[in-house]
């Protein structure tokens, strides 16, 4: 639990680009795009984490449930 915790808790900045993104943003001078595009990415890279981690928590209610119910 104090993991789980510990993991939502402290963020490690990450790079999240292709190399055919990275090639043509390293060629932009001032950055801003590339750093709009590894936001983007991330962003991006959220929702299938909740999904997962919602349907655990149901099958974990569920399973709960009928362990209390028995």
């Amino acid at each position: 639990m104090i993991f789980l915790l510990l993991l939502l808790l402290v963020s490690v900045p990450a790079e999240a680009q292709c190399a055919m993104c990275r090639a043509v943003l390293e060629s932009e001078q001032e950055g801003a795009a590339a750093e709009g595009i590894n936001n983007g990415i991330i962003y991006l890279m959220i929702f299938p984490y909740l999904f997962i981690g919602g349907v655990g928590y149901f099958a974990y209610r569920v399973y709960r449930k009928s362990k209390l119910a028995e």
